[in-house]
């Protein structure tokens, strides 16, 4: 736990000091952590026990992710994929096997220090928008910020930010039920920005959605990554993953291939 908390406080300062720096119409630079990836996996094994039987769902996987790529995971049902992202987003733990998220190893830190880590480490994406009802776009956005205690104006004032970079400026005060589902998501990409995350973890985020609403979110995604955002897109579709500048392959538990450069971009 004390390794938590060290890693927090020099977060905490950090986020601190570039937001003081940095124009509130820019995004804000990543941590300054030189030469540390954001993700670091090692031999990583999950198993589940179903009865009396062992279920290997993770079979030695071992990944290395650095600051500001856009990688997309990509497998079938029952792949490990789903296993891996709980494992990546710290809501899962790995049955044997080390994990360092931008720099902190994540073994045997306590549940309200590791729920600290994701708030202020992991910017969620989900299918499924997960926002509050009959809460404005501007109150779920600022959500992640009063679970860190931020003070109310900062708060307004980064939600508002967040919400522009999406293209919903004119939506903050709108209900989700008052929100198509393509500006649903784009509030919930709003939300995993506005802490400064290490990176964004996307599960299917255009699963929900219509063509046209999956194209601008997919566009949302590049313009970050363009602005030197990390994100990791967890999708089952070739043509979703396209967008991203590597592609890691996964099946059985295990990592098939992991291609990048040409051969991702040439997808699109």
């Amino acid at each position: 736990m004390a390794r938590a908390q060290r890693f927090l406080r020099s977060r905490r300062q950090g986020t601190t000091e570039a937001a003081a720096d940095a124009p509130a119409s820019r995004p804000r630079p990543r941590s300054s952590r030189p030469g540390v990836p954001v993700i670091d996996i090692q031999d990583v094994h999950k198993t589940y026990s179903v009865g009396d039987i062992a279920v290997h769902a993770l079979r030695g996987v071992s990944l290395r992710i650095e600051r500001g790529e856009y990688v997309a995971i990509v497998g079938a049902s029952g792949s490990g994929k789903t296993t891996l992202m709980n494992i990546l987003g710290c809501l899962d733990a790995p049955t044997r096997g080390i994990y360092r998220l931008n720099g902190l190893d994540v073994r045997g830190i306590d549940e309200d220090s590791l729920s600290d880590v994701r708030n202020r480490e992991i910017g969620f994406v989900f299918q499924s928008f997960n926002l509050i009802p009959r809460t404005r776009a501007q109150a779920n956005v600022e959500l992640p910020l009063a679970y860190a205690g931020l003070a109310r104006a900062a708060r307004h004032e980064r939600a508002l930010t967040a919400l522009h970079q999406v293209g919903l400026g004119a939506r903050v005060h709108h209900m989700p039920s008052e929100l198509s589902g393509g500006q649903q998501q784009r509030v919930a990409i709003a939300r995993a920005l506005v802490t400064n995350p290490a990176m964004i973890l996307a599960d299917e985020p255009t699963g929900a959605l219509d063509t046209v609403s999956s194209a601008e979110v997919l566009g949302i995604f590049d313009r970050l990554n363009d602005q030197g955002r990390t994100i990791i897109l967890i999708t089952h579709e070739q043509a979703i993953a396209a967008h991203a500048r590597r592609v890691v392959r996964i099946s059985d538990g295990m990592i098939i291939a992991d291609e990048r450069g040409e051969r991702a971009e040439a997808l699109r």
